[in-house]
């Protein structure tokens, strides 16, 4: 298969950008070095290159594809056990590496593939972190990306339903990247979205049941002049300040590079 093709193959599957995709197949599955695709037309069979662009024409997701995906200055192992580290979720990152203080403790609920607690902790070497997931398996990635990003010793893993168990400990911040899709919602979502595990996307009827939940549930884990950090759905933000003023707390709401709001900083 020739790259014009795997590119050809992948606009008629409806990927917004074939080219830049089918380069990355090329250089991962192919060997070739990335700069030298740019002005060529290399012909590749290599079995596992030619299976590769069929999931991604079957809109399988590319992260999943390749197993990896950069995110804020790290990289990370992933696989459809966790949800794929968006470019949205770096501004929690930012502002938790900003607002944490000397020598914090904070807790990442819904940790996944664990980027914001080892990002944030790889960037703030004096902090540790709890890292809280239902799944074991999302844990066991989590455990991997943090030995690859060389945090583990500050970070440890628990096993928990968030929304029926309560987890041990103070925290300086609770860190979290909820499901927040709401119910009726889900089934329109992009194709590669259905490949991402719906436990780390719905958010029950109203996307809200996990902020009610935490904000009700684990404010009295937060030390004296402790915080939420969440990201947000960027429709939610009215109502997160509502939820918000209902439990008296303050809040800041934060938008991403698109203008969105994202984050929201509750005290």
């Amino acid at each position: 298969m020739r790259l014009s093709e795997a590119r050809a193959r992948l606009a008629a599957a409806g990927i917004e950008n074939a080219a830049h995709e089918a380069r990355e197949l090329f250089a991962h599955f192919g060997g070739y070095a990335a700069a030298e695709l740019f002005a060529a037309d290399p012909c590749c069979d290599e079995p596992t290159l030619c299976a590769a662009i069929e999931r991604r024409a079957c809109r399988e997701p590319l992260q999943y594809i390749i197993g990896r995906v950069f995110f804020f200055d790290e990289v990370y192992r992933v696989s459809p056990d966790c949800l794929i580290p968006r470019p949205d979720t770096e501004l929690l990152v930012e502002i938790a590496v900003e607002k944490l203080p000397q020598g914090a403790h904070f807790a990442d609920f819904c940790t996944g593939s664990g980027c914001i607690a080892i990002s944030t902790l790889a960037h703030r070497p004096d902090a540790t972190a709890l890292a809280v997931d239902i799944s074991r398996a999302a844990l066991s990635l989590a455990e991997e990306n943090a030995r690859a990003n060389g945090v583990s010793d500050r970070l440890a893993l628990c096993t928990a339903d968030l929304l029926k168990e309560s987890v041990d400990g103070e925290f300086d911040a609770i860190l979290c990247n909820p499901p927040y899709i709401r119910t009726d919602v889900m089934n329109t979502l992009a194709p590669e979205l259905m490949h991402e595990p719906r436990i780390a996307l719905c958010g029950g009827d109203d996307g809200l049941i996990f902020y009610r939940r935490l904000l009700g549930t684990y404010a009295d884990r937060l030390r004296a002049g402790g915080f939420f950090l969440f990201e947000i759905g960027y429709d939610q933000a009215e109502e997160l300040c509502a939820l918000a003023r209902a439990h008296r707390r303050e809040i800041e709401i934060f938008k991403d590079f698109g203008g969105n709001d994202r984050v929201a900083l509750v005290r």
